[in-house]
């Protein structure tokens, strides 16, 4: 059974969603999340498997929600269901380490396939998004996870921090860590970077456009 959080601030759309898929045999709505915040909170007590995301809330939106949500619980799966399908959302959201993206226009079966797929580990995007993102790759565009590829998702947590400025006191404190294993994550960054300090490795991070992330 996969457990799912549903969150977006209309609470009929929330409503909407829940009945589409209460007979869905595999797939359970654990929780409903109303802002960004909540979701964070209730993430924790609900343990969903897959989270169907909102883009624009008020407060916390759905960009930092998703970061927020993967740095504390790194195994789950977001998915944005929303409205907005120009590229700066869906680039932002894939780099926030969304593992979808399909439209509020989809229906019933796209978005229970978006939901396998999700806690399947795949990635998976609505038929707009999919054709924006192979052009993007056709006309040389990279994917922003494909940054690195050589860096685990938590180094690049830790790098991404780094280029925005923050000593390793300051990155253990943000991810929750202690500071020794802040050190050795640091360790092999500038390992698999090439480079032998911080100033090199916020010059590559910053040239690959992942500070401010």
């Amino acid at each position: 059974m996969i457990r799912l959080l549903i969150v977006d601030d209309h609470p009929a759309f929330r409503r909407g969603l829940e009945l589409m898929l209460s007979d869905v045999d595999d797939i359970q709505v654990v929780a409903q999340a109303a802002s960004g915040e909540e979701a964070v909170e209730l993430a924790a007590q609900a343990t969903p498997d897959v989270v169907l995301m909102d883009l624009r809330m008020p407060g916390l939106d759905g960009i930092e929600s998703t970061r927020r949500l993967k740095r504390l619980h790194s195994s789950l799966s977001v998915v944005v269901l929303t409205m907005f399908e120009d590229d700066a959302s869906v680039f932002a959201a894939m780099r926030a380490g969304a593992r979808g993206y399909v439209l509020k226009g989809a229906d019933q079966d796209e978005i229970e396939r978006a939901v396998r797929a999700a806690a399947a580990g795949e990635a998976i995007f609505g038929p707009a998004i999919a054709d924006r993102v192979l052009l993007h790759f056709a006309q040389g565009g990279e994917h922003p996870r494909a940054t690195f590829p050589s860096l685990t998702q938590r180094e690049r947590e830790v790098l991404s921090l780094i280029a925005n400025g923050k000593g390793n006191a300051a990155i253990a404190h943000e991810l929750g860590i202690n500071l020794k294993t802040v050190r050795n994550h640091v360790s092999n960054v500038f390992t698999k970077l090439h480079v032998s300090d911080r100033a090199s490795a916020i010059v590559k991070a910053r040239e690959s456009g992942m500070a401010g992330e």
